[in-house]
């Protein structure tokens, strides 16, 4: 009986509610949606997560272990890092970090996907690299999130 109550609150975590986090202006949103090409010796970097499953988690993300903000359905974040260095870019997961390295080049764009993973106990989240046509289309879906603290 245990194990079936605890499933049903995980199932239930995945499948009903939406998180919400603090929002920038359409007018901003849509501004850094241009893509543009970043300052000289910086790249970009898009941080987003898309789609509705696990809508009612709220996930952290950090670059170079400081804190971007937390995650929601359908959010993106948008950051300029030095270009020619190896980044971390960092979400939580069930039980300890998940971590990227990404080593960016001078003018360019990256996207990084966030997605949420089924855990043991609550949900879990990990991070990917995707191509640019497929990040600036995804991106250009969604909203752009206010940086913010992180939860822990």
């Amino acid at each position: 009986m245990k194990t079936e109550l605890k499933l049903a609150v995980v199932t239930s975590l995945f499948v009903s509610g939406c998180a919400s986090v603090p929002m920038q202006s359409a007018e901003t949103s849509e501004m850094v949606k241009t893509f543009s090409p970043p300052s000289d010796g910086n790249a970009g970097l898009y941080i987003y997560r898309s789609g509705s499953f696990g809508g009612a988690l709220k996930k952290d993300v950090w670059v170079d272990g400081r804190c971007v903000g937390e995650t929601a359905p359908n959010v993106f974040f948008h950051e300029e890092v030095e270009a020619g260095v190896e980044h971390r870019i960092s979400t939580e997961s069930e039980f300890s970090p998940n971590d990227l390295a990404v080593t960016t080049e001078s003018g360019k764009n990256y996207f990084v996907r966030q997605y949420i993973k089924v855990g043991l106990l609550v949900g879990g989240a990990g991070l990917e690299v995707v191509d640019e046509e497929k990040g600036r289309m995804e991106v250009a879906k969604l909203k752009l999130a206010k940086k913010g603290s992180c939860s822990k």
